[in-house]
C-alpha cells in the first residue's frame, strides 16, 4: 500500500523531490506519452535488463589495498564495484556479504585527504615518523591544516598528537595549506608517499568506505519494476542499482545510468522513443542546469584544484574553460584521477602541472588519445536522440551545452537523460522503495 514519508526541508530527499519536480514541470510532452512510457517501465522486471559485460559482476575485497583496486577498476574499464567482506560465509545473507560501492568519488576524497597528510609526512621525513596511526590518518592531516573541530580531534591518540609536535609537524606553519597547494610542493615524492608508504600503502578499500561514502548501497531484485531503477538513477540519485536475486547471496547484475543510457540508445528506430527522442532538448527543459551553475575549472589551474573542487561540490566532472569569457576547450572527469596513482611519471613536474599539462599528459599516456582534451557539446537545439548518441558513444557521462561563440551555458547529465523518460507515480512509493529513500538519508 503506498504510503507518505515525511519530508524534510533541506534533505537529501526534498532535494531530490526539488530536481524531480522541476524537471517534470518543464518538460513539454503530452501527458498521456509521458503516463505510457512510465507505465511501460512499471510493468519490465530487472531481471530483461541486459547483463554486464563477460556475464559476472566485478568484485572487490574490503581488505584489497587502494592502489590495487584503482588498477581493477582501470582495467575492466568500470567506474565502480561492489565491496565484498572477505570474511563473509558463502551462504551469507546480502547484508552480510556486502559492505558498499567502492568508486572513484571515494577515491578522490581518499587522495585529497592523503595529499593534505603526505605533506605532512614529508615534512617529518616519512609517515610513521609523524606518529601517523592507522586510524589517524584523516585527523592528523585536518590537525595539521588547523582544523581543529570534534571531527579532527577524535581521531587523534595522545602519542600521535605528540611524536607530530616532537618532529615540528603541527607548528609548521609551512604545510598549513590545502590539498592543492600542498601536493603542488612535493612533486614526484608524493606519489611513493601514497603508495609505498605506511600508513598510506596499507589503506584499504573496507577503510575508506565508512569515511568517504557518497551514496548508500540499495539492491533491487530481479523481479522488481525497471521504473523502480531508472526513478534510483535519476531522482534520487544512484549511479548504480546492484541486483540481487531472492534467498541467494550474491550479486546478479550490476546496472548504471552508463548503461542504462546505452539501453536507450538501442531503442533507436521504435516509435516511441523516435517520438521522443526527435524533439530538441528544449522540448524537455534541457539542459536543467544553468550556465551560472556549473561549475567549471580554468585550464591553467593546478590539476588538484580541479580533484578538490570536484569533492568539494560532490560532482563528477568539469568543462575545461579559458580566458574571461570561458570558452571551453576540454572536459575533466573524476575518473581521471586514476592517472594520478597508475602512472607516476606525471608527478615528475608535478609543482607546475596545471589542468591542460595534466590532460596532454593523459592523452600521451593512454590509447585514449583525443577524449580527454577534446570538448564534447552539443547545442541548444540538438534533438534529444543526438545527445543521447554521444553520451553512449563516447561512454561520458556529461554532455556540455555550448553557444556559437563555444561558451558553456549548461550541462546534460546521463541523470537527466533518464529523467525525460519517466515520471514517479504516486502509487510507487510502496514498502520496499520508502526502504530505499531512507537509506539515502542514512548514507
Amino acid at each position: 500500500m503506498a504510503h507518505a514519508q515525511e519530508v524534510r526541508p533541506n534533505t537529501p530527499l526534498s532535494k531530490c523531490d526539488s530536481y524531480f519536480e522541476t524537471i517534470q514541470s518543464r518538460k513539454k510532452l503530452p501527458q498521456r506519452l509521458q503516463e505510457s512510457l512510465t507505465d511501460s517501465f512499471a510493468k519490465i522486471p530487472v531481471s530483461s535488463f541486459p547483463g554486464v559485460p563477460g556475464g559476472k559482476v566485478i568484485e572487490i575485497l574490503a581488505d584489497t589495498p587502494v592502489g590495487e583496486a584503482v588498477k581493477i577498476l582501470s582495467e575492466a574499464n568500470i567506474l565502480s564495484a561492489p565491496v565484498k567482506d572477505p570474511a563473509a560465509g558463502i551462504g551469507s545473507d546480502w547484508r552480510d556479504r556486502y559492505l558498499g560501492i567502492i568508486d572513484y568519488s571515494a577515491i578522490i576524497l581518499w587522495v585529497m585527504e592523503s595529499a593534505e597528510l603526505a605533506a605532512v609526512a614529508l615534512s617529518a621525513g616519512t609517515a610513521t615518523a609523524a606518529g601517523v596511526g592507522a586510524g589517524t590518518v584523516g585527523a592528523l592531516g585536518a590537525l595539521a591544516l588547523g582544523v581543529t573541530g570534534p571531527a579532527a580531534i577524535a581521531g587523534l591518540t595522545a602519542a600521535a598528537v605528540g611524536a607530530a609536535v616532537a618532529g615540528g609537524v603541527a607548528a609548521d606553519k609551512t604545510v598549513a595549506k590545502d590539498a592543492p597547494q600542498a601536493a603542488n610542493n612535493l612533486g614526484e615524492d608524493f606519489y611513493k608517499v601514497i603508495l609505498q608508504e605506511e600508513p598510506f600503502k596499507s589503506t584499504t578499500v573496507g577503510s575508506i568506505l565508512k569515511s568517504y561514502r557518497w551514496a548508500p548501497f540499495v539492491p533491487v531484485a530481479k523481479n522488481s519494476a525497471m521504473l523502480t531503477v531508472l526513478l534510483l538513477l535519476s531522482k534520487y540519485r544512484l549511479r548504480n542499482v546492484p541486483v540481487i536475486e531472492p534467498g541467494k547471496p550474491d550479486i546478479v547484475n550490476f546496472i548504471t545510468q552508463s548503461a542504462v543510457v546505452q539501453g536507450l540508445e538501442g531503442c533507436r528506430g521504435r516509435d516511441w522513443f523516435d517520438t521522443i527522442g526527435a524533439r530538441p532538448i528544449s522540448d524537455l527543459g534541457l539542459p536543467f542546469m544553468s550556465a551560472d551553475k556549473v561549475i567549471s575549472v580554468q585550464s591553467n589551474e593546478l590539476i588538484l584544484e580541479a580533484f578538490k573542487i570536484m569533492r568539494d561540490h560532490q560532482i563528477g566532472g568539469l568543462p575545461v574553460v579559458e580566458g574571461p569569457t570561458k570558452t571551453i576547450v576540454g572536459n575533466l572527469s573524476i575518473r581521471d584521477i586514476r592517472y594520478l596513482l597508475l602512472k607516476p611519471e606525471i608527478f615528475s613536474n608535478f609543482r607546475n602541472l596545471t589542468v591542460m599539462d595534466y590532460m596532454k599528459k593523459i592523452v600521451s599516456a593512454s590509447y585514449e588519445s583525443g577524449k580527454v582534451t577534446r570538448p564534447i557539446t552539443c547545442k541548444p537545439d540538438s534533438t534529444l536522440q543526438s545527445v543521447i548518441h554521444t553520451l553512449a558513444s563516447q561512454s561520458i557521462h556529461r554532455v556540455y551545452t555550448v553557444d556559437e561563440q563555444d561558451q558553456v551555458v549548461g550541462v546534460i547529465t546521463l541523470r537527466d537523460v533518464i529523467s525525460c523518460f519517466i515520471n514517479e507515480p504516486d502509487y510507487h512509493f510502496d514498502d520496499y522503495y520508502g526502504f530505499a529513500v531512507k537509506e539515502m538519508l542514512n548514507p
